[in-house]
């Protein structure tokens, strides 16, 4: 199986461009699945409305965002044009000191054509405006976050064989993006577990193990101090459990995870965890693997799809514009948007392809312990992409090197 996993979806069909998604199946699906009618999430009206598709080319949302990201941008579109890839990309402009009306933009965008590329937006301790990146996920509802940790040959880490995939809780608890001041120095942050958005994200990584062969979901909480907010999200998950026989559910409070991932990460599996714990865990195995340049990650949603990296260190200022950044990361990102789109044989070469630069050739950027820039990096995944699209007879625009 490749190293890119299959989502829960549903393919269907369309006249434009013969093939729409739904990210979450539909209500059969999920009876079937052992969600009874009257369960609230099984009454949902789950959408299998198309992306945008004209002429046989599929319209992407591009959010370049800030950091390296416009940078990291500029060389997908390149990859994609050379490899031939049929996508087109639609630009919105979105940062940290957007308006609001730019930002109700860029959602309009994202839902128009209901994938997206991203890069990170920046949020500053010192501005009290919210946060973009949650706002996007909460206006968009897309409620899980999901990266798959995997060792690539090649990069010395500590630990070898690691495969391990992390499914986030992404609209509600700490980043319920709801705080307040009582009196003068007396603060107020709240925490929001519920029941609802408990069982979907439980029922989300169940029926992703179950897709992918996975054996075991590790739930993640600190119900032993916040015995009401966690303890409900480990009753959702003890509920859940019971449709997936075949599947062990585990449970571990965030701090052991923690010190067990970097001791022994190979009993885990696939882990499920409401918010703040999933972005502290995703950074963890992100390290465990070799750093934030090499993870991918999605945002999902009933019907909308966000790619990105897997972590915001994958996007800092601190290599911008210095062509030493490492691309693998927002490269993966784009392979999976093209597996999502259905065009399969471009996902698998570029993914590919990227990886064997690394593990094959040894071409890698100083963060892992190359010497090769950005731009030698990407010219070596794009050329080695094109002679395995020449070896499967794949039509691109040009079999040439980019090398001369």
């Amino acid at each position: 199986m490749a190293w890119y996993l299959k989502l829960p979806t549903v393919v269907g069909r369309h006249m434009m461009c013969r093939r729409s998604f739904s990210i979450i199946p539909p209500v059969e699906l999920l009876k079937h699945n052992g969600m009874g009618k009257n369960n609230s999430i099984a009454k949902k009206n789950y959408s299998t409305i198309p992306f945008s598709c004209y002429g046989g080319r599929h319209v992407v949302t591009v959010i370049p965002g800030e950091g390296i990201g416009p940078e990291m941008i500029d060389h997908v579109e390149r990859i994609f044009d050379q490899l031939g890839i049929p996508v087109d990309f639609e630009h919105t402009e979105l940062t940290g000191n957007s308006t609001e009306e730019q930002f109700e933009l860029a959602v309009k965008a994202v839902r128009r054509n209901r994938i997206a590329l991203k890069g990170n937006i920046a949020t500053r301790i010192d501005d009290y405006k919210p946060s973009y990146n949650v706002r996007l996920r909460q206006k968009l509802n897309m409620f899980a976050n999901i990266i798959h940790a995997k060792s690539i040959p090649g990069v010395i880490c500590r630990h070898s064989g690691i495969d391990i995939i992390v499914i986030r809780e992404n609209t509600e608890g700490e980043y319920s993006l709801l705080e307040h001041e009582n009196v003068p120095g007396v603060v107020e942050s709240l925490k929001v577990i519920t029941r609802e958005k408990s069982l979907q994200i439980a029922h989300f990584a169940f029926q992703y193990a179950k897709n992918n062969g996975r054996r075991k979901v590790t739930a993640v909480h600190k119900a032993n101090i916040m015995k009401l907010g966690d303890g409900l999200f480990l009753e959702c998950c003890d509920e859940v459990a019971q449709d997936y026989p075949e599947i062990e559910l585990d449970k571990m409070i965030v701090d052991n995870t923690a010190m067990q991932l970097v001791s022994k990460p190979e009993q885990f599996d696939v882990m499920v965890m409401p918010n703040l714990y999933g972005n502290v865990i995703n950074n963890i195995v992100a390290g465990l693997v070799g750093g934030a340049g090499l993870v991918p990650g999605v945002n999902i949603g009933r019907d909308i799809a966000m790619y990105e990296v897997g972590t915001r260190g994958a996007a800092s200022d601190d290599v911008t514009g210095v062509d030493q950044s490492n691309p693998t990361a927002f490269i993966l990102a784009s392979a999976l948007l093209v597996k999502h789109l259905g065009l399969t044989h471009y996902s698998d070469i570029l993914t590919m392809s990227t990886k064997s630069v690394i593990s094959d050739r040894g071409i890698y950027t100083r963060d892992i312990g190359g010497e090769a820039t950005t731009h030698e990096m990407v010219d070596a995944i794009l050329n080695l992409s094109l002679d395995n699209m020449e070896k499967h007879h794949l039509n691109s625009i040009k079999f040439k090197s980019i090398k001369q």
